[in-house]
């Protein structure tokens, strides 16, 4: 036989070594070590990658797996479980660390640490102008965040529903967005910081209001969304959307901040009757049941998961992550995270922007709704406000996320080395590409080794223990990246630290088809 392994061997070979990595994942939860895992087990197991039991996509797992629980009471078997994995690409990628963020687990502890150390900043008041919100506990703070692959944390007060306030602006421009394109929409309401308060009497040289995410913005956008249908209607339609875009079905009504925010409403009346002044409205706009249909959505409830899981969305370009739905185009999304990025935060909205570095809205209820674009959405809420009206702890908390992750839409373009990029292995955060090389050979990954190749790292490089990139692919089992190897004229006869050689962790493992490529490249 050549060097290279002929291509009918190799792919016959495929079924073998695919097998042999889902037993190393099985035995790996079978702590018992008796053939058998319990459900218990299983969901343990994938909860420390982020996904939960109750993810709707595993549902048929799930049921399944409590079938041949309860028929047998051993658990589930090898068989079982590998023909449930081969069923399902999110319990592949989930169990093998492949999701957006492999190390989730130590992410979520990063972000506990931040959160306790945010806990204490008790500064700024809750807002008292709409006397509801005035009676909410300061103290309560939750921080939720869901990956666009569905991988889930909640930690804090995520239980308590809070209302949305300003945090629907930027979905309500999303809805009328998709219902008439961008260019009618614009046709009312502009696309700049407006350099003002949230609730300031002023329109811009066009007699229009600034963006989407101030009070005439959005009073603006409420006019626009299913302007022809029952007021009814319309809020069903805002509902049901903030139901596709968190997968969930805790979104609520809170009649009494609904009655307490028409009560207190001065503002936006009079924002209403200048744009209605300057003919910015369409024509037969009803301007009361505009106000009522925007005051309605600021008083829709939900929990941070709920929050998260709608910002995860806007994050994965419109389509929820935990349903597969499309819920908004790519571009409207874009479009919304544009302003988001540079309208979102109030007056503080520039230096969000400069400091920080992603699009985020916030609420006077305290509720901030965060988009790591093609990463992950998250939701803070706390209720004590800052003077410009935002989050006291939720900005503190974005500072320090902006602080330890590389998140900032420009962090690409300069080497932060004090920056985690979670969407990295633990390996590659911690020392360098090395051991990214070295953890890309065990899992079988030859597309990331041809890009630390052609980073300039020779395929030879050793841990500390002197392990090579080929010892660990022989011991692994993974004959692709042996192949490649071998194809490269890497180093086979390379002894680690212990004198071991790729081609005895090859025999120990039984690899056989490894250790007839490894004998026929030495021998040549």
């Amino acid at each position: 036989m050549t060097t290279i392994v002929k291509k009918e061997i190799f792919n016959q070979s495929k079924k073998g070594f695919k097998k042999l990595a889902l037993k190393g994942l099985f035995d790996a939860i079978d702590s018992n070590k008796n053939g058998y895992i319990s459900p218990e087990q299983f969901w343990n197991e994938l909860k420390s990658h982020g996904i939960l039991e109750n993810d709707k996509r595993l549902k048929e797992i799930k049921n399944t797996f409590s079938r041949a629980y309860s028929e047998n009471q051993k658990g589930i078997d090898f068989d079982l479980f590998s023909n449930s994995i081969n069923q399902s690409v999110l319990l592949t990628k989930g169990l093998r660390g492949e999701l957006v963020i492999p190390d989730f687990n130590g992410f979520c502890k990063q972000i506990i640490d931040i959160y306790n150390q945010v806990e204490g900043n008790m500064g700024g008041a809750v807002a008292d102008y709409i006397p509801q919100l005035a009676r909410v506990n300061p103290k309560q703070f939750a921080v939720s965040i869901c990956t666009v692959d569905g991988q889930r944390f909640d930690y804090g007060d995520s239980d308590r529903n809070f209302c949305l306030q300003s945090t629907c602006k930027p979905i309500n421009y999303c809805i009328a967005h998709e219902e008439l394109g961008e260019d009618f929409v614009h046709n009312h309401i502009g696309r700049e910081p407006s350099g003002r308060s949230f609730n300031e009497m002023a329109l811009n040289n066009d007699g229009l209001p600034h963006n989407p995410l101030i009070n005439a913005g959005a009073i603006m956008c409420s006019s626009l969304i299913d302007r022809k249908a029952p007021i009814a209607d319309r809020f069903d339609k805002v509902m049901k959307t903030w139901s596709d875009l968190s997968g969930s079905d805790d979104i609520a009504f809170n009649n009494s901040v609904y009655l307490s925010e028409r009560q207190t409403a001065d503002r936006n009346f009079a924002l209403a009757y200048f744009m209605s002044e300057k003919k910015a409205f369409p024509e037969n706009t009803d301007l009361i049941e505009t106000l009522e249909f925007y005051f309605q959505c600021c008083s829709i409830e939900l929990k941070s998961p709920s929050m998260a899981s709608a910002a995860a969305t806007l994050a994965n370009g419109g389509v929820n992550p935990l349903t597969g739905k499309k819920v908004f185009s790519a571009s409207t999304a874009k479009n919304c995270l544009s302003l988001m990025n540079s309208c979102g935060m109030y007056d503080f909205s520039g230096e969000y922007a400069f400091k920080i570095g992603f699009p985020a809205k916030s609420g006077v209820s305290g509720a901030m709704l965060i988009v790591i674009p093609n990463v992950m959405g998250i939701c803070v809420w706390s209720p004590n406000l800052d003077e410009l009206g935002n989050s006291v702890r939720g900005v503190e908390f974005s500072k320090k996320l902006g602080e330890r992750f590389n998140f900032h839409n420009y962090d690409s373009l300069i080497n932060n080395n004090d920056k985690i990029d979670p969407r990295k292995n633990k390996y590659e955060n911690k020392i360098d590409n090395v051991i990214g090389l070295i953890y890309a050979a065990s899992h079988g990954d030859v597309d990331e080794i041809k890009k630390i190749e052609a980073k300039g790292i020779d395929l030879n490089s050793a841990d500390y223990d002197g392990r090579t990139a080929l010892h660990l692919a022989a011991s692994e089992g993974q004959a692709e990246v042996v192949e490649y190897l071998i194809r490269r004229k890497v180093n086979a006869d390379v002894k680690d630290r212990w004198g071991g050689t790729p081609s005895k962790d090859a025999k120990r493992g039984k690899h056989k088809i490894i250790v007839e490529l490894l004998e026929n490249y030495l021998a040549n």
